[in-house]
């Protein structure tokens, strides 16, 4: 009886561009050192997490993304998640705040209080926080260009509510170089805004010990069309540049390594996305203790928050999504996370309602409390696969790194625009193979509904009335505030910012306790620093 031909076995390639095997086994792994690459939980390089016992002993936070309107709004809604057992914030800011104009600025109109909530001055950020224990809860801040006024008010809301300095706990996106390359939310020009970036980082590296300056956002640059390994090497040039520029100012990588972050993106491959952060955790701490001379353990840990990317989420049949999250958020857990974050079902159509933000909450109460991923460290350590995709991505994110220096630098490839070129044509080749089906997504190009009924969410309603009465609030502002305090603070940041090379976080102190506008604070920077151009033209 003649053997039965077998068909050949279709191959299967990650976005990384490696080629899955149809089984591994113990030669997928014989290469692999397990004490020096692999190790313990807790012990360097981290490949297994950065606490010796993981979630056993310290559960991840959950920090659901929030903020819209006026800060009387978003000051419910945070409000709303921490009753229903969220124990971190993460703060919106609407478009305006966020490029630094105030909500009375004719290029503010029809933004104000869009896609986050509005913020002119320090009495805004006070009405967002007011009746929440800043001693008590960590705030992440979302914001870049004005993060360094940001830290600042932050840091005045929590004196008043009586906190120490080393009580002050809390993260600002605060990396530039990646809106460059991503969401596009940027003011100055580079060298100025990196500056403001090191300021920052020598302020809480002196004044709050608590406070990460920095959280370097792998996450938007992935959104933006990097792969998984691009994603990982782009961050750490970054990351490297912040920390170099730190040390060019005096500071020990030991007084400040340890309060950088990552903010990293999930979605695609289940199993690509978990050894990607594996293999990340590994080479960071390398990259701290051989590159930037950390002696301590602590500061070659990746610390980061792990979030279902908004990417990999349809318009399509929305309620999909909430099974999309599950997974990130299985993913995240799995990969070792200090943070979660998802992104709520109806993000691609509008602001998370409630009742969607309450969703993405108990997924990740579910997967903390029901499914068992707690229970014990790195589950899928060991696994031949994961540990031959671990290193195997690792060795790409070196290669990918080296062919930035070799063409630069990570500031020279984003002032001429070489990073974005390389991520914008990957966006519109991911988005064609989407369209034509190469690339499957269910309910978009696979098992298509035409039903409307599918799309039905509900929508964020703008009350018509919010800009005037934010404008109407800011102008209270003004009338109350001394107008000659004002000046004096503003006169001697334009002062500080051109002819000096000091830290301008002490002078942007004065300035928020004077109330002074986040508009005004940033033209100074503006008219000193000067604008920064958009260098690609294809």
């Amino acid at each position: 009886m003649s053997e039965k031909v077998r068909k050949p076995v279709p191959p299967r390639v990650l976005e990384s561009g490696i080629e899955v095997k149809v089984c591994y086994g113990p030669d997928d792994v014989s290469g692999i050192d397990k004490e020096r690459e692999i190790g313990r939980p807790g012990e360097f390089p981290f490949t297994r997490g950065i606490h010796p016992a993981m979630y056993r002993s310290r559960p991840f936070t959950m920090r659901q993304y929030a903020g819209f309107g006026a800060p009387h709004e978003t000051n419910r809604r945070f409000k709303y998640l921490i009753e229903h057992g969220q124990n971190a914030l993460n703060v919106a800011f609407d478009l305006p705040t966020q490029n630094g104009l105030d909500s009375d600025d004719p290029r503010a109109a029809y933004e104000v209080g869009r896609v986050g909530m509005a913020i002119d001055t320090l009495a805004d950020m006070e009405t967002a926080f007011d009746g929440i224990d800043l001693s008590k809860i960590s705030v992440s801040l979302t914001i870049n260009p004005v993060a360094s006024i940001m830290i600042g008010m932050y840091k005045v809301v929590a004196e008043k509510q009586g906190v120490p300095n080393d009580r002050i706990a809390g993260t600002a996106q605060n990396d530039i170089l990646k809106e460059y390359v991503g969401r596009g939310t940027w003011i100055y020009a580079m060298e100025p805004s990196l500056r403001l970036i090191t300021d920052t980082i020598e302020f809480c590296a002196k004044e709050l010990p608590r406070y990460f300056p920095v959280s370097v956002c792998g996450y938007h640059i992935r959104e933006s069309g990097a792969t998984p390994v691009q994603e990982m090497a782009y961050a750490f040039c970054i990351a490297k540049e912040y920390a170099q520029r730190a040390m060019a100012r005096g500071l020990k990588p030991d007084s400040f390594l340890g309060r950088m972050s990552f903010n990293l993106d999930i979605y695609g491959n289940f199993f690509e996305q978990i050894a990607k952060f594996r293999a990340g955790r590994r080479l960071w701490a390398r990259i701290c203790r051989d590159d930037l001379g950390a002696k301590e353990p602590e500061s070659m840990m990746l610390r980061g928050i792990f979030g279902g990317g908004g990417g990999g989420l349809t318009i399509e049949e929305p309620e999909n999504n909430i099974v999309r999250t599950a997974y990130h958020a299985l993913v995240s857990a799995l990969s070792g996370t200090q943070t979660m974050a998802l992104c709520c079902y109806d993000e691609a159509y509008t602001i998370p309602s409630e009742r969607s933000s309450l969703i993405s909450l108990r997924t990740m109460q579910i997967l903390q409390e029901e499914v068992g991923v707690c229970d014990t460290v790195d589950p899928l350590g060991g696994s031949y696969y994961v540990e031959a995709l671990t290193s195997e991505i690792e060795k790409r994110i070196v290669d990918e790194m080296a062919r930035v220096d070799k063409m630069g630098g990570i500031v020279r490839c984003i002032e001429n625009g070489t990073i974005q070129k390389i991520v914008s044509r990957q966006a519109y080749e991911e988005e064609r193979k989407i369209r034509s089906g190469e690339l499957p997504k269910v309910g978009v190009n696979r098992y298509r509904t035409e039903d409307k009924t599918a799309r039905e969410v509900q929508l964020h309603e703008m009350d018509p009335k919010a800009r005037d009465e934010q404008i109407a609030r800011l102008a209270a502002v003004k009338t109350r505030r001394d107008a000659g305090e004002v000046r004096r603070c503003l006169t001697k940041l334009r002062d500080k910012a051109a002819n000096t090379q000091e830290n301008l976080m002490p002078h942007l102190m004065d300035s928020i306790r004077a109330y002074c506008t986040v508009g005004e604070m940033s033209n100074v920077f503006r008219e000193v620093f000067g604008e920064f151009k958009e260098p690609i033209d294809f």
